[in-house]
């Protein structure tokens, strides 16, 4: 568990640096999947920096995986926006309300009692069909990053923020169909695409749209489904007799983070892209 704390608190941070680059990055192609932006992008320190916690959070996770049940590390994982709101709070200059306050202790109070009732992983490898199921899923997540490329800058972050979700949620259950390098696996090929294709569409969405409405659809799309995929098909449990509180658990900290979708917006790609040179933003008495 304290793995699966530490890659959210790794992802998390890594979000807003992330952000931070994007926006201070030359518009590209306007797609959702935007090769040339995530290169620019990446030759900015402050990118660079968020992928390097992007790869400790990684390493973190996939020791929390190899432990626990998909749907305690998912949850734990929604709490990264708990800390993009944080985070994002300072480098950002945004402040916190008192109910996005309370919304993190939220999402903290569900990890708890996530925590309590949650069981070892399964043992079951799940049908022999699911490594492509996550393949083929992996390559729709290229294809509706394509498709929603174009849509209004709020509407765009949240559905690509989805689409980024969609990605590593294949990362997450490829990494528990994965047993050694084999390169026959499907998962294997599922997962180096699906990561890849949540970066690509993540980093769309962070340079025209709010931070934490793209986690928030990330939140979501790397949460519920593989939870259910664990549950269904791999044998992931709960303690006895403790289901229902998993159930609570599980639910009040994805929608105490769904909550923090709701905190301010990030500043304009303008006044990032001021910040990011070392100038002041512009005065807005101006």
């Amino acid at each position: 568990m304290l793995c699966a704390l530490g890659s959210a608190l790794c992802f998390g941070t890594a979000s807003v640096l992330q952000a931070l680059a994007a926006r201070a990055t030359a518009p590209g192609s306007g797609s959702g999947v935007d090769v040339a932006l995530l290169w620019r992008a990446v030759r900015q320190w402050r990118y660079a920096a968020g992928l390097a916690l992007d790869g400790l959070g990684f390493v973190l996770q996939v020791v929390a995986l190899r432990t626990l049940p998909i749907y305690t590390v998912g949850a734990a994982l929604a709490s990264s926006l708990a800390v993009t709101a944080v985070v994002a709070s300072r480098l950002l200059a945004v402040r916190l309300s008192r109910v996005e306050w309370t919304a993190v202790a939220v999402v903290c109070g569900g990890l708890a009692t996530l925590a309590l009732a949650s069981g070892r992983e399964g043992d079951e490898g799940g049908p022999p069909a699911l490594g492509w199921a996550m393949l083929g899923t992996a390559c729709a997540v290229l294809a509706l990053g394509a498709a929603v490329g174009r849509l209004p800058d709020r509407s765009r972050a949240l559905a690509l923020g989805l689409g980024s979700g969609f990605g590593f949620g294949v990362v997450e259950v490829s990494v528990r169909l994965i047993d050694g390098v084999d390169f026959a696996n499907p998962a294997l090929y599922a997962l180096l695409v699906g990561g890849g294709a949540g970066f690509l569409l993540l980093t769309s969405a962070l340079q025209r749209g709010s931070v934490t409405t793209a986690t928030a659809g990330m939140v979501v799309g790397e949460t519920v489904g593989p939870a259910l995929v664990g549950v269904v098909w791999l044998g992931d449990r709960t303690r006895e007799g403790l289901g229902w509180l998993a159930v609570l658990g599980f639910t009040v900290a994805v929608a105490g983070a769904l909550a923090l979708a709701r905190f301010g917006e990030a500043p304009a790609p303008a006044e990032a892209g001021a910040e990011a040179a070392g100038q002041a933003p512009p005065d807005p008495a101006a």
